[in-house]
């Protein structure tokens, strides 16, 4: 089914202003695993009848990884880019697919000029949840399944959400199981500070390979995720490991969608 999903040009050729901008990303435009998250993330929007629109080519990258690569020029360069396109259309909440995209809209673009409300995913559907606009029924049912939720660092320990992942998956009829390394103690993913773009430095292990013991060890048979990144490190972590049939990746988005039928 295809989703027709405005732009911020469309709406504003109309006269119209959303309540929200859907900040896709770069994983979430390009990245085939990401992409049905963002379509999943529409599709909760939709259902709840949020007012959204996206930024489609207009939207550039927000300069997250150019910066933790020490380009800070380039960096500078991107955020200007898209202030600029965020302030002419007078934006001012933003619900983002990505941590990276979340933390360097909020805590980096004010410096520079571009004060938003930025939200990621899974604070959305939290607060969907608590206004009783999303509920855990009428589509797949988790009884019976182990999930574990691994917190991606720019969402946890740089912002300090770990509730509103949990809640999300609260709701469900699942047990939750956590990770001996999760909250602010968490382990990194592996792909963290642009090395998303490069090939591991030597070492005994890889990070992802590491993270793959404290799923097994927390007998989780789905990781939720709330970060593309983090979705494509753990998704190697298992198919190194073997475990593709045991355990699934799912983001937060996938699994709100699953478990409300939408």
């Amino acid at each position: 089914m295809e989703q027709k999903i405005p732009t911020m040009a469309e709406m504003a050729a109309e006269g119209k202003q959303p309540e929200i901008l859907f900040w896709v990303g770069c994983a979430g435009s390009f990245d085939e695993r990401a992409q049905r998250i963002t379509r999943d993330i529409c599709k909760i929007l939709q259902h709840v009848d949020i007012s959204f629109a996206v930024l489609g080519t207009e939207e550039g990258c927000t300069g997250d990884p150019a910066k933790r690569a020490g380009n800070e020029f380039l960096f500078q360069m991107q955020a200007m880019t898209n202030i600029q396109v965020l302030d002419g259309y007078n934006i001012k909440k933003i619900v983002t697919g990505c941590p990276h995209c979340f933390n360097t809209i909020r805590n980096e673009y004010p410096a520079l000029g571009g004060n938003y409300e930025v939200i990621h995913h899974s604070q959305l559907i939290q607060q969907l949840i608590d206004d009783g606009k999303l509920k855990a029924e009428g589509g797949e049912s988790f009884r019976g399944r182990k999930i574990t939720f691994h917190d991606p660092c720019y969402l946890g320990r740089g912002n300090d959400v770990y509730e509103a992942p949990r809640r999300a998956l609260e709701i469900l009829d699942a047990d939750l199981v956590e990770m001996k390394r999760c909250k602010s103690n968490g382990l990194c993913c592996g792909a963290g500070g642009a090395q998303m773009f490069k090939e591991p430095e030597p070492g005994k292990k890889d990070i992802n390979d590491e993270r793959m013991q404290d799923v097994l060890e927390a007998k989780a048979d789905v990781i939720a995720s709330g970060c593309p990144f983090c979705m494509t490190m753990l998704t190697d972590g298992i198919k190194h490991m073997e475990k593709e049939q045991e355990i699934k990746v799912l983001d937060i988005a996938e699994i709100t969608v699953k478990a409300n039928g939408l």
